[in-house]
């Protein structure tokens, strides 16, 4: 998208584009000194002007040689930085049975030859005036989207802050594992849209701790039978706060909470899930979160190593771990480390 506006220090650009001078000249007199104007004289020198600078609003003619008005307009509409733009078609009074044809290639209005100024002026700013206008609504939109994305973050950190407190874990255990679940996704290949959600969803992995008793969740010692089976529970109760929605960031948190403690070999809990059958964004997930609770101080254990930490999970590639995800661990491993050591505690 364009984002240049028109102000007192700023003129709109408009890109003229006619293959008849006294067209162009016409034009050029009568709007230089409000605008700053680009001029092309074919369809081919309309599409690099535009692409190299942007225009606020394009002049087009319909006929010219080679590359018609019409083609020209439905090049520009099918680049997504530029398809926005408003393309008013310059035509004569035979041509105008085709306005249909120039509507549905993207066109926002017609000025017929001979060129009044007068008119070709007040259908510029007309246009000029709606596209700003869109912009600014758009970059509100923007900034709002952006704020709520950010709170929602924060609301989802906390409430996983509240289940790490109680487990007498650092708040800093989700800072960390969300951020090694995403550098092990970006060392995987997968697209940033996943890695973003994937970092967003995991800080709720553990929420479901908050049901489990203190009696259980604080013991030093290892659990016995009963008490292990009662932890076992945390993962779909955390499933059921965070619920069945349609919002895809909370289908992920769902994914991971649920399932973030199965095993690839099917020995894992609470639903015995086995292999591709774990969901992907809680294999990584799971990688995440063992690492970080290996490498970290804990009620029952003091933490570990880096070194001690990595052979454990390399050893449970094929059990524990999803055997495909261990290469990218390797890769992401120094920059866990720096994430390790900036959010220590």
């Amino acid at each position: 998208m364009n984002n240049r506006e028109s102000s007192p220090k700023h003129k709109s650009r408009i890109l003229i584009v006619d293959d008849v001078p006294g067209n162009i000249t016409t034009l050029a007199v009568n709007l230089q000194e409000e605008y700053e104007l680009i001029i092309a004289t074919n369809g081919g020198d309309a599409l690099d002007a535009a692409s190299l600078e942007p225009p606020d609003l394009i002049l087009l003619d319909v006929i010219m040689p080679g590359m018609d008005g019409y083609e020209v307009c439905r090049r520009i509409k099918a680049i997504p930085e530029l398809c926005e733009i408003p393309v008013i078609f310059l035509t004569s009074m035979s041509e105008m049975q085709d306005e249909q044809k120039g509507f549905e290639v993207g066109a926002v209005d017609y000025v017929i030859k001979p060129i009044s100024p007068s008119l070709v002026r007040a259908r510029i700013k007309t246009h000029l005036a709606l596209y700003h206008q869109t912009q600014r609504l758009e970059q509100q939109v923007l900034a709002r989207t952006e704020d709520l994305v950010k709170t929602r973050r924060q609301i989802i950190v906390r409430l996983s802050r509240a289940a790490e407190y109680r487990d007498n874990e650092t708040g800093n255990h989700i800072i960390r594992m969300s951020h090694y679940a995403r550098l092990i996704a970006q060392a995987g290949g997968q697209e940033e849209r996943f890695t973003e959600l994937l970092y967003n969803a995991a800080p709720m992995h553990d929420i479901g701790k908050i049901g489990i008793p203190d009696s259980i969740l604080l013991k030093p010692g290892k659990l016995d039978a009963s008490e292990w089976e009662v932890m076992c529970q945390h993962p779909a109760i955390g499933a059921g706060i965070i619920g069945h929605h349609e919002d895809e960031l909370l289908q992920m948190a769902y994914a991971i909470a649920i399932a973030h403690h199965e095993k690839w070999d099917g020995t894992g809990y609470p639903n015995h899930l086995k292999g591709n059958n774990i969901p992907l964004a809680a294999r990584i997930a799971a990688l995440a979160d063992v690492f970080d609770a290996l490498t970290s101080d804990r009620p029952y254990k003091a933490a570990w190593s880096v070194e001690a930490a990595v052979r454990v999970v390399e050893e449970g590639a094929g059990q524990h771990f999803d055997p495909h995800w261990i290469t990218p661990f390797r890769s992401a491993l120094p920059a866990m480390i720096r994430i390790k050591s900036e959010y220590a505690g």
